[in-house]
């Protein structure tokens, strides 16, 4: 690799506001804000949704087919139920 032309690579941390949710990893992103993790200072990253928060994961979400869409389909294509 060339010297001087990639990111620094160190640790954040990742946080979901909403999902109540807060991770330790490593990134190359920046930021100006900081927490406090076990005792030492890292750049923090407020995400809108992860794991914690997302309707697939936790279970809340729900499919609204509001157009009929796979019955559209099956008359445009002729497809047989």
């Amino acid at each position: 690799m060339k010297p001087g032309i990639h990111p620094d690579y160190r640790h954040v941390v990742f946080r979901d506001r909403s999902g109540d949710l807060t991770f330790l990893t490593r990134s190359t992103v920046t930021s100006e804000q900081t927490i406090e993790w076990e005792g030492d200072t890292y750049p923090v990253i407020d995400v809108d949704i992860s794991s914690a928060s997302h309707p697939f994961w936790t279970g809340r979400g729900r499919v609204v087919d509001t157009e009929g869409r796979v019955e559209r389909f099956r008359r445009r294509y002729g497809a047989e139920t």
